[in-house]
């Protein structure tokens, strides 16, 4: 799998990804490409690498990269901003489209987690998108958040947020926190996760408290009709701790057609990068863009 370092600008910010490239490109060529977008606080060598080369085999040019700031791009570290992402996201399609080698009518997204999140909107207000697949994600920001908090930890996490409202008004900074009492993860989910991270120098173990807010006031449930009349896939699990399957559910709900969910039996929401449990994401993905995206 042959990839390239590349870097583009997103609102004068400079964003750092990787392209990958199909082994049987032939010179002049021009393939559909697919942009992956990393969840929560992911950067682009966490998992996605994977599905980039499962994608590459299948025919795809495909292009990851890390939002302002975080992994290898510019801006204020760890900020998760949902809309941002979204210009970001949307910045990245025109880095894709404008590579010699891609067709710019022909080009696909796929996120997962809170990027699963991200491409939803990125795809609904973005007509260049021709192709969706959000996996695990999240419909409801406010629901998601409150779902995943006992009643006592829900209401110090609000208490947490109007603090720091507050504070980044009168200072011009958000407060940090660890990202697990920011966002209180299961026990399967944790255990993965560390795991994942362990040797990914770029994973961020702090972020701002003005995640809180960002997240509560994003709903892509709101807007995921305006996909259609182009294609989506929603994956999810039935044994998801920290994205309750009903999220992707609420989305599918307001889709538009054509749309397909798929919710898969007994795996976790770190499980699905990896294993038998990956594969039974990227068999149906693939089978996706190839159905309605041909490379």
């Amino acid at each position: 799998m042959a990839s390239q370092r590349v870097d583009f600008y997103s609102e004068g910010t400079r964003l750092a990804g990787d392209l990958f490239l199909p082994d049987d490109l032939k010179p002049g060529q021009k393939r559909a490409g697919i942009l992956l977008c990393h969840g929560y606080t992911g950067v682009r060598n966490l998992y996605l690498p994977d599905t980039a080369r499962e994608l590459n085999q299948a025919g795809y040019v495909v292009l990851t990269f890390d939002y302002k700031g975080w992994g290898d791009s510019d801006g204020p570290k760890s900020r998760l901003s949902p809309y941002g992402r979204v210009i970001d996201s949307q910045a990245a399609l025109t880095f894709l489209g404008a590579q010699p080698m891609v067709d710019p009518d022909r080009l696909g997204i796929y996120g997962t987690s809170y990027g699963g999140a991200t491409v939803v909107w990125t795809a609904a207000v973005d007509p260049r998108v021709k192709c969706v697949v959000s996996v695990v994600g999240i419909g409801h920001g406010r629901r998601w958040m409150r779902s995943v908090c006992r009643p006592d930890e829900w209401v110090d996490l609000l208490k947490l947020a109007e603090e720091d409202r507050l504070h980044r008004v009168m200072t011009g900074e958000s407060r940090f926190a660890e990202r697990n009492d920011i966002l209180l993860p299961d026990r399967q989910s944790a255990e993965l996760a560390a795991a994942a991270r362990r040797n990914n120098p770029a994973a961020v173990s702090e972020i701002p408290l003005e995640y809180i807010d960002d997240t509560l006031g994003f709903h892509p449930e709101w807007i995921v009709d305006k996909i259609a009349p182009r294609p989506v896939l929603f994956i999810t699990s039935d044994d998801d701790r920290l994205v309750p399957p009903e999220e992707s559910g609420a989305l599918y709900a307001k889709a538009g057609e054509p749309k397909k969910l798929i919710v898969l039996k007994g795996w976790g929401h770190y499980e699905v990068y990896a294993g038998e449990a990956f594969r039974q994401v990227i068999e149906p993905t693939i089978a996706w863009y190839r159905q309605h995206l041909p490379a």
